[in-house]
């Protein structure tokens, strides 16, 4: 089943084609990139005892999926207008900051290339869609009462399929669940449907 129906995952996108001031086919093309991308990296970093702790207990400290509650207002939740500091729940560069380190600039610049979007509408689409996977993973952990050891084996999975998959198909089948041909009404239940259909 989805975790969020349509109208949320059309919410997600807009927010993010507004907050970039791009079309939401470009920016839908950024995130089939970074998508990969950011659950490559996550499960790299959760494959030593270490790094599956911390990212366990980032999980149950700031991520318990509430964010996917509120994807109407992501933008304002992560941007924030300046007017309240962004919770770590939404602190999106923090979060990348964590999942890529100093290759940070590299992935943004690298998917930038490849989807027409500038490195400034890249940065921010990132910063977007890092709290969306944190908070998939948060309702995983909750939902199948995953401890460290779940979480890798989790993102394992992810990796050997990201890797064994044509890019293509693997992008389009993980992002358009619904098979209509199209991935934008399936931002939202895109982490959380594919993840527990391996």
């Amino acid at each position: 089943e989805d975790l969020l129906g349509q109208q949320q995952g059309n919410e997600a996108i807009n927010q993010m084609s507004q907050q970039v001031g791009a079309q939401p086919s470009m920016v839908n093309s950024a995130i089939q990139m970074a998508l990969p991308m950011i659950l490559n990296q996550m499960a790299n970093n959760a494959s030593t005892p270490q790094g599956a702790e911390s990212l366990n207990n980032a999980l149950e400290r700031d991520h318990s999926g509430g964010i996917l509650d509120n994807l109407g207002g992501l933008g304002s939740l992560i941007f924030g207008g300046g007017q309240q500091p962004v919770s770590r729940e939404a602190d999106g560069g923090g979060i990348l900051g964590h999942i890529f380190g100093n290759n940070q600039g590299q992935v943004t610049q690298e998917v930038s290339n490849q989807s027409g979007l500038n490195v400034g509408q890249v940065a921010q689409i990132l910063m977007m869609l890092a709290p969306i996977v944190m908070g998939y993973l948060g309702r995983q952990k909750q939902q199948n009462n995953l401890g460290a050891g779940g979480l890798t084996d989790l993102l394992l999975g992810q990796q050997q399929q990201i890797q064994q998959a044509p890019q293509g198909s693997f992008i389009e089948r993980m992002l358009d669940q619904d098979g209509d041909g199209s991935a934008m009404d399936d931002i939202a239940s895109m982490a959380f449907k594919y993840m527990t259909n391996r």
